[in-house]
């Protein structure tokens, strides 16, 4: 295992993700978080100051990065090949909760600065990026518009699942897994009733085929 102080500013970048978070929690997303992470893996902080040379946004980025990796780690495919694609899902949000619920107040100071009108763009592709992360992990392989729409969609529902963590005091974060359940459930109703309106091809106005009815009438 290479130690900190021989890592890449890649691998230092990853190193660092998880420290920052927690140091974030007293010190804000800032130079004296990045410090204190660098304080604790055992690299100086100059050193550190070279894998996040443009402040608060990068390390944010790398710290979801983080939660991505985490999350995998602890829902491997074979145990999701065991669930419902809506249990997949479910479990999916809650593991990336679990992750991130230690630095809360680390979060609440992400999404405000992601919020901000000069990292919209940024925030967007981080959610994106998650809600992709968790369908590849589900084993969604849509193509074509399915496969923009699922990602949308629980991006959706991840931010709002967010949000709603960030003001639960319930034991055990029973209120965020009762809203994450009331969502997915909306969603899977949505989708139900999409199925059923879907148009019957066999009932599409086809030019062909009604020409072909004008000259062969049906007996």
């Amino acid at each position: 295992m290479t130690a900190p102080i021989d890592m890449t500013l890649d691998e230092l970048r990853d190193a660092l993700a998880g420290p920052i978070a927690a140091e974030a929690v007293f010190d804000g997303w800032s130079d004296a978080a990045l410090a204190a992470a660098a304080r604790a893996i055992g690299v100086p902080a100059e050193r550190a100051a070279l894998a996040f040379p443009d402040g608060a946004v990068p390390m944010i980025d790398a710290w979801f990065g983080h939660v991505d990796a985490r999350m995998a780690e602890a829902l491997p495919p074979e145990r999701l090949a065991a669930m419902r694609i809506r249990e997949r899902i479910a479990a999916l949000v809650l593991t990336r909760i679990e992750v991130v619920a230690p630095h809360k107040d680390a979060l609440r100071r992400a999404l405000a600065i992601l919020a901000m009108p000069q990292n919209v763009a940024t925030g967007a592709r981080l959610a994106w990026r998650a809600a992709d992360a968790m369908w590849r992990l589900a084993g969604d392989n849509a193509t074509g518009f399915a496969h923009y729409t699922k990602r949308l969609t629980l991006a959706g529902v991840y931010g709002a699942t967010l949000l709603a963590f960030l003001d639960d005091e319930s034991e055990d974060h029973a209120g965020t897994r009762a809203f994450l359940d009331r969502r997915i459930g909306e969603v899977m109703q949505f989708e139900k009733l999409k199925a059923q309106l879907r148009p019957d091809p066999d009932r599409h106005f086809n030019v062909a085929r009604f020409l072909g009815r004008l000259r062969y009438p049906a007996r």
